[in-house]
């Protein structure tokens, strides 16, 4: 069994030193700066798209470059754990998940994902177009209608509900994970040829990432594939609320 998990990172930052894990530069094909890190414009890659596409320039390149068995993605700040310490410590590291607890999950699930999050006032859709521009969640729905008929029903089903796996992250079996992506980047690259985002403001401008971020659900839906759920360890203190008052200002201000 040889798993790979590549971390997406857009600056220097410490690392898990499991040979599990791969930090990648997402967006090397555009930075100003060199990182110690292997860059995500090497092979075949679309690190050029990184300001639209955001961790997605790093997913397409393990998609197309990587040889493991099992390939998934975390962030700098952000990683899978079996569980979160109750109180934050200096060895917070050491909570991260690791080759040898990955290998026993692995003998009982293909795919491992975040902990969802659940909005309770908010289904799916009225939470991104509560967000973001309502017109790019709309084509998405086109596009995926035209091009994937068969994922409407679950389409609809996700977006009725509260909860979703957010960040883009994820762990999948090889066979997997090349179809989940194959359909992905089909539907984002039809997106990105019918979307204009001239006008966008600087975070609508991530478009491409906001979009992949509902879709991961819709194809789990589709395909009734079983999961494991793990709890997300996030590196840098969590201002709740502050992101609590700007989730009521969408919801109930639209702004």
């Amino acid at each position: 069994m040889k798993p790979t998990i590549v971390i997406a990172t857009h600056k220097e930052y410490p690392m898990p030193e499991d040979p599990l894990y791969l930090p990648l530069h997402a967006g090397k094909a555009n930075a100003r700066v060199t990182l110690p890190y292997q860059g995500d414009n090497t092979g075949e890659h679309i690190s050029e798209k990184n300001p639209h596409y955001c961790e997605l320039t790093v997913l397409y390149w393990a998609w197309k470059n990587l040889d493991a068995d099992y390939i998934g993605l975390a962030h700098y700040r952000r990683h899978f754990a079996l569980h979160k310490p109750f109180f934050r410590k200096h060895n917070i590291f050491s909570h991260i998940l690791n080759s040898t607890e990955l290998e026993h999950l692995l003998q009982h699930y293909d795919i491992l994902l975040p902990k969802p999050r659940n909005y309770f006032i908010e289904t799916n859709y009225s939470h991104y177009i509560h967000a973001h521009p309502a017109e790019s969640m709309e084509k998405t729905k086109a596009i995926l209608f035209r091009c994937f008929p068969e994922y409407k029903d679950a389409f609809e089903t996700v977006m009725k509900r509260t909860r979703a796996h957010r960040f883009n992250m994820l762990i999948m079996k090889k066979e997997m994970f090349h179809d989940y992506c194959h359909w992905l980047f089909t539907i984002l690259f039809e997106l990105e040829n019918s979307l204009d985002i001239s006008g966008y403001d600087d975070y609508n401008q991530r478009i491409f990432g906001f979009i992949s971020e509902r879709l991961l659900d819709v194809y789990l839906e589709k395909n009734q594939l079983p999961y494991k759920e793990l709890p997300v360890l996030f590196l840098e203190k969590e201002h709740w609320i502050k992101k609590g008052a700007a989730f009521l200002k969408r919801k109930f201000l639209h702004r």
